[in-house]
């Protein structure tokens, strides 16, 4: 991207490029046509992620359609904040991780920001449900509560631990998944690309 833009590769705006339905498609038909790899596509449209340009490939072959992203727009759920408790944190959260860190359609699910649901489901992830509370009142220290009660806690911080450590199992499988998938459309452009230049030496 340096190479290719120089000092305003790392602007930090990229990340909120407009991307219309006519670019996406024209990025997606360039990759299906061979004219680059996902990375050499990044640079040349200057896209903030190859990722990106990936999704947009599996969205197409999936027959979903692609629409305009506007940031700010209705891509991103910017509900008015409003008052949520605890339990319904605990909630939201438990929904995100679920559909595999979808903060977007988890804020329209239950009506709140995206920042908030991306906010409450870092705080789980770092301090478990003790993390989703509200302030109030003073936490006791581990001194100042019974056997019962610290070996409540022992076992709740355990739990956490247990289903944190599941959930990064389960996105390092999603993360292999869309490797390989990427490695056999890459290998199968590859070999296209191969068969089309055996076809025209033959005419």
């Amino acid at each position: 991207m340096y190479k290719e833009y120089g000092e305003a590769a790392f602007d930090t705006n990229q990340s909120n490029n407009i991307y219309t339905k006519q670019f996406k498609h024209k990025v997606v038909l360039a990759y299906l046509n061979g004219d680059g790899s996902y990375a050499d596509l990044m640079v040349k449209y200057n896209i903030s992620s190859d990722s990106t340009i990936i999704k947009w490939v599996n969205d197409y072959n999936s027959h979903i359609e692609l629409k305009d992203y506007i940031p700010g727009g209705e891509d991103i759920y910017m509900a008015k904040s409003r008052k949520v408790n605890k339990e319904e944190r605990i909630e939201i959260v438990k929904y995100c991780l679920e559909h595999d860190m979808d903060y977007k359609t988890t804020a329209k699910v239950f009506e709140t920001t995206y920042a908030n649901v991306f906010n409450w489901v870092k705080k789980y992830r770092e301090k478990g449900e003790d993390g989703l509370g509200d302030k109030r009142g003073r936490h006791k220290t581990d001194e100042e509560v019974d056997e019962t009660e610290k070996l409540r806690r022992e076992l709740k911080k355990m739990q956490h631990e247990r289903d944190m450590a599941l959930l990064e199992v389960k996105l390092l499988k999603k993360l292999d998944e869309i490797e390989r998938r990427r490695f056999t459309e890459q290998a199968n452009m590859k070999s296209n690309m191969k068969q089309s230049k055996k076809r025209a030496k033959k005419k």
